[in-house]
């Protein structure tokens, strides 16, 4: 499958294929996808939500963070330095969704009903699995949201266990599901 920039994407390690989402079309009827942020000029712009309809929107993110087995061992038993790791990323991950808005320029400040970030240790490979969800009543998904909380999360990992290992990862860092809005539900398969 090709992107819009006419590149294949990159397989996922986790072993996944993303899927094509719904895209809005050129208006020429000859179904070429228009990237909405960019006006007819080619200059960035802020989507008009205006005249949509309010829906209920959800969206569901994941990252993992490879820590080796050194950092891994210290998160587990909880003997990181700077604290209880689990904890203060998944709370950093919560802060993160809600200041979305203010990081990525060209995002809607919206008004999030929930934010859920779970962050699961993972033996097999010495990672921190993570997950974020956020939802919404409103005229704009909330997968930005969903995905900022993930990464948020994964890099106050990474901060508090730089000083046990300088080898850390934070990868994978994608949607896995949304719903709402016009172009209905999507899943990662």
């Amino acid at each position: 499958m090709e992107s819009v920039f006419g590149e294949s994407p990159a397989p996922s390690p986790l072993g996944s294929t993303p899927q094509q989402p719904a895209r809005p079309t050129n208006g020429s009827g000859d179904g070429q996808p228009v990237l909405t942020h960019v006006d007819s000029n080619g200059q960035a712009k802020m989507v008009d939500v205006s005249s949509k309809n309010d829906s209920t929107r959800v969206a569901v993110a994941t990252c993992r963070v490879l820590l080796g087995q050194k950092a891994f061992d210290l998160v587990a038993s909880n003997q990181i330095a700077k604290g209880d790791v689990l904890t203060v990323a998944k709370i950093a991950g919560i802060t993160g969704a809600k200041q979305t808005s203010s990081l990525i320029p060209l995002c809607h400040n919206l008004n999030l009903s929930h934010v859920r970030v779970d962050l699961t240790l993972n033996e097999e490979d010495s990672s921190v699995m993570i997950e974020g969800e956020a939802s919404t009543s409103g005229k704009t998904g909330v997968e930005m949201e969903a995905m900022t909380a993930v990464a948020i999360a994964g890099l106050t990992v990474y901060d508090m266990c730089k000083a046990a290992s300088k080898n850390i990862c934070i990868t994978d860092i994608c949607l896995q599901h949304k719903s709402g809005g016009k172009s209905g539900s999507w899943s990662r398969s």
